[in-house]
């Protein structure tokens, strides 16, 4: 699935991750392929499941601010 980048940038830095935000946001594309670019994802904390989920709006109040909240422990 592609995911923009900035939706993985954002759930970095809601989790205080500002650091790896920086440095995803030079080795990641601006369109990322949670299945091509799963290792990477990995390396950054971010599951690619779990990234769908939050893409799709299947982890709680749907869309980003649902999944953004489910891998927050929110669910």
């Amino acid at each position: 699935m592609q995911i923009d980048k900035t939706m993985v940038l954002e759930l970095l830095r809601s989790q205080g991750k500002d650091d790896q935000a920086g440095q995803a946001d030079s080795e990641l594309p601006s369109q990322v392929d949670t299945d091509q670019h799963a290792g990477l994802l990995e390396k950054f904390g971010i599951s690619p499941q779990d990234l769908i989920k939050m893409a799709t709006g299947g982890g709680g109040g749907g869309g980003l601010a649902g999944g953004l909240g489910g891998m927050l422990g929110g669910r």
